[in-house]
Parts: structure tokens; sequence; C-alpha cells
């Protein structure tokens, strides 16, 4: 045998070796590679890269080592960009955002005036459409901050009934029409709600809490395949950012059903977790059957209002307003009433998710809440918002196991008069997202959508620099309880799904969790604070496949 017989064997030898070698590597969907990757597990600890195969996530390591133990369908490059879980808003109402894509936004009006030139080009756009509605206005931003009356709906709009939204959904503004349609009168009685009348004792269409829903419930629901082209209309606004599962507050059982078909047909692919509304069909079907928990939908707790908003003068208060000496908001719901509910679900499987701004109202929530319980603290009870609570009941999170679901850019909205409402004193143990966390020892975070912006990156952003989308104020408001950048992500991710009973499925790229993650091209560890907001999301992934990709 000649010395190059003897190299061409050697070498068919090597050559067979490794393509033995390759045909055991084990056969993966997907490997990602060349990233940073923020695992946000137990140790914040990072990675270059993951292999996912059948949905879910099944190894994490680095792209030498990953690349040499899989063989891929499909091989993404990262190049270096940085990856993140996918995002997890842990309070929103994307039903009602989506549905409400097809009304009048409001949202950022400087004026009156410019709320009613919306209006005005909303009916030319839609002539034949039976309501007129919009949503997003808030008087606070108006000169005067003072709240509008219908006579100018009344004018302009005398045969189409109108009903326009506050921005944090709380009140709304009715024009004639829309009032005689719903029967509502000067005498019509009220409970958690006002109606209000001017100094003659005549209506001015302002409507507060529950006297909404008087005007709300006529307005006709859309059709199916209305909804379901509104919805994933929605869908694509919140892939745009990054997010892939969402905590949808207040639903009730043929929304949830109608967006389980859409999930199922392959259309929706947002991860739910959805919240009851407590009404009586829904706890008769719901607590007989108990929670629905899949890798697409949890169905797992009850939605409670127990008072209203703050810029609404709803939220319900210890001691009386500060811009209103008189006034102390209310429940929109009895004591007894909120007992009983509590005393119900804690005899089911089912967490009461229970909406508190009011320094009273979080306290009689907590109270209610550490009774039901009664030394069970691992059940999961939330108060969303959980926005003003007084130092001597900000333990009880801690004490009863209560999880504080809180929307950070509410603070960097509420800044600017949220201190006329509440008085110099009281205002520093508002929006206290430090010792919030420092009591539960986390935070789950959302928007609040469509209350707030839907992009999660700006509540991130509000949580770590307490600053609004102008970077004001220098400094932060109430920089105290600022929260970390690591805290920030983890209340976006992971603790956002421990809220839900969701931390084994999601919310950290690990082994075995669900393969939902976003690329982005910065660091939201290390970015400057004032580039937060603007950090595009160059891709959306789910289970494995990608949803969302710039173009």
């Amino acid at each position: 045998m000649t010395v190059n017989t003897k190299f061409s064997l050697a070498a068919s030898l090597a050559l067979g070796l490794l393509a033995s070698c390759g045909n055991n590597r084990e056969k993966v969907d997907l490997l990602v590679t060349n990233a940073t990757v923020y695992t946000v597990d137990s140790t914040f600890s990072k990675a270059q890269a993951f292999a996912v195969k059948d949905g879910r996530f099944v190894a994490v390591g680095s792209t030498a080592d990953l690349q040499g133990r899989f063989e891929a369908a499909e091989q993404v490059d990262a190049q270096g960009q940085f990856i993140y879980p996918g995002f997890y808003d842990a309070h929103c109402h994307f039903y009602r955002y989506s549905l409400g894509l097809s009304s009048a936004n409001l949202v950022g009006t400087a004026s009156w005036a410019e709320v009613v030139q919306q209006l005005q080009a909303q009916r030319r756009q839609y002539p034949q459409a039976a309501w007129l509605t919009g949503r997003g206005w808030d008087q606070n931003d108006w000169p005067g901050k003072q709240f509008p009356t219908k006579d100018t709906l009344d004018r302009l709009f005398p045969d189409v009934p109108v009903l326009i939204t506050r921005v944090d959904g709380h009140a709304a503004l009715a024009n004639q029409k829309a009032l005689d349609l719903a029967g509502v009168t000067a005498r019509t009685p009220i409970s958690g709600g006002v109606i209000a009348r001017n100094a003659q004792g005549k209506l001015t269409g302002l409507l507060v809490d529950n006297a909404t829903k008087l005007v709300s419930s006529k307005i006709p629901e859309p059709t199916p395949a209305e909804a379901a082209t509104l919805l994933l209309q929605g869908q694509e606004k919140c892939l745009a950012v990054g997010l892939t599962s969402l905590a949808d507050a207040g639903l009730d059982r043929a929304n949830i059903e109608q967006m389980a078909t859409l999930q199922k047909d392959g259309k929706l692919h947002l991860r739910l977790y959805a919240m009851l509304n407590p009404t009586a069909p829904n706890k008769e079907h719901y607590l007989k059957s108990g929670p629905v928990q899949t890798d697409q939908l949890s169905v797992s707790s009850f939605k409670v209002y127990a008072d209203g908003a703050l810029g609404s003068r709803g939220a319900c208060l210890v001691h009386p307003y500060a811009d209103r000496p008189k006034e102390t908001g209310f429940l929109l719901s009895t004591e007894k009433e909120f007992r009983a509910l509590a005393k119900e679900l804690a005899a089911s499987k089912f967490q009461m998710n229970t909406h508190a701004i009011g320094d009273s109202a979080n306290r009689l929530i907590l109270n209610i809440y550490g009774e039901a319980l009664a030394g069970q603290k691992d059940r999961r009870w939330r108060i969303e918002h959980a926005q003003v609570v007084t130092p001597a009941d900000m333990p009880k999170f801690g004490q009863f196991g209560i999880v504080p679901s809180v929307q950070p850019t509410h603070a960097t909205s509420d800044m600017y008069w949220a201190g006329e409402r509440l008085g110099a004193q009281r205002v520093k143990t508002a929006y206290a997202y430090r010792e919030l966390l420092k009591q539960y020892g986390q935070l789950a975070l959302g928007s609040d959508f469509p209350v707030e912006d839907i992009n999660p990156l700006y509540g991130f952003h509000s949580a770590v620099a307490r600053q609004d989308a102008k970077n004001y104020p220098s400094g932060g408001f109430q920089p105290e309880n600022a929260i970390s950048r690591e805290a920030a992500l983890r209340g976006m991710t992971t603790w956002a799904a421990h809220a839900g009973f969701e931390e084994k499925r999601k919310g950290q790229i690990k082994p075995g969790l669900l393969a939902d993650f976003v690329v982005l091209s910065a660091d939201l560890l290390t970015a400057p604070a004032e580039k937060l907001r603007t950090l595009p999301v160059q891709q959306t992934w789910i289970g494995g496949k990608k949803v969302f990709s710039v173009k």
C-alpha cells in the first residue's frame, strides 16, 4: 500500500466518523445561535444559543455546544442580537382593545375641541354606523381640566347615539340620544356610580363607573365575523411589540370561547390568561366545571372591581380627596358582597383578582382576602393596580401572600395630577412599586391597555426610570420606588407567569418551557433609559414559530 493510498484510507475513515457523529446529533425543529440570551431563570443567567423541539425549549447553552449536539430543520444566526422570554402583559383588556379598533381614538387629545373633531371625522368615515363611539379622552390633559358636557354632542349628533369613554374606562360621556335609548333620566337610581347633573338638576351626559353600563349595554355587539377580524388586527399590534402572553382582565364565557376557537383554528397565536367577570352565568359554569389550563388558554380566576379610578374620583379613599374635601369616592359593590364572593372563591380552585385603586379599597380587599384565605399563602390571589396603599396596610401583601399586579405607566401618566387628588403626603404612598416588591418578593407587570399604550417597553421604562415618554421628570417621579431592570424584566416575564400559576410553562428560556421569545437589537439591561421606549422589536416567536418580523 502506497503512502497516498494510506492517506486516502485514513481520510475516508475520518469523514465516515464525522458523518456518523453528524447523524447521531439530535434532530430539533429550531436552533438559534450567536445571540445574547437572557434566560430570566433563577440566577438570571445568560447564554448564546438554544434549541427548540415540538414548541418547547430543549437545551440552552453555548453556540459551539449546541451546534455539536443538534441537527436543526431551521437554524437562525442571531448575529449578536438580544433575546428575551416572550413579553407577558399581566393586566390588559385585549378583547375590549381589539373591538375598540373600530372606534374613534381619543388618546392624547389636548382639548375638548380636538375630541369633537375626531368624532366628526369618525362619523364621516362610518356614516352608516348605528352608534358613534370613542375612547381615550382625559380632561386632565385639557385647559381647565373640566369634565365635558353633552351639549356639543347633542347639537352635532342629534340623531345618532354617542358614547365616548374616558381613558381609564371608569367614566364616559353620552349624548341625549344615547341616554334616551338607555332610558336614563335625572331620576334614574344608581349604586356604585354617578349620573352627573348640573346646578339645575339636568343631565350633563357624564356617567361614572356603574352608571356607564346603563348606556354601554345598549351598544350592539359586533357579529362573530366582525369580532374575529378585529381580534386578529389586535393580535398583529401585540405581536409587533413582543407580546406573546396576555392576562385579559374581565371576560364572559362567550368572549373566551370565541378567542379559544381562533386559537384552535391556528389564527390566534397569543396565549391568554382570561379573568372571568363574576356574573351568575360565569360562576355557574366555571365553578362547576373547574379551571381551564392548557398551553394556549388559562381560565382560573375571577376579576372583581372594588372601586373606580383616581382620575374620575371614583377611587375609594380613607380620607377625602385633597381637591374635593367632601368626596371620598365609593365602592362598586357592598362589603357584604365582596366577603361572600371571597368565601365562595376560597372554597374553589379559582383566584380572586380585585381591582383596587384607593387606600380604603385596598385595605378592605386585603382584609377580606386574609380572612377568606385563612393562612393559605400560595393561592396567589391578586390586587390589580394597588395604586394607593397606606403604610399600615402594605405588609399585608406579604403576610397574606397577595400578588401585587401593577401597571408602571399609570404612575407616569397620573403624576401630573395625582398630587392634586391625594395631597402632598398621601401621594408618597401611591405607585409604591419597590415597596410592594419588597413585601411580596415579586411584581406582576402589565399595561392596562387600552388605558395605557400597548407597548410593554413603555412600562419597563416607567418602572426603572419613573419617567414618561418625554423623559420627564429629570431624576424620575418618586424615584425611591423605581425597581431594577432585572426586576422589571422578571415582572413582564416569569413573575407575570407566576401570578397565574403558569411559571412551569412559560416566562423563561429554559428546557421544558414553551418556546416563546422576542428578539431586540439592543440590550434592555444596559441601553440608555431615554432610549428604552424606542427600541424596536425585531422578531416575535411563539412555540418556536416566527409570528412577527420587521420588514
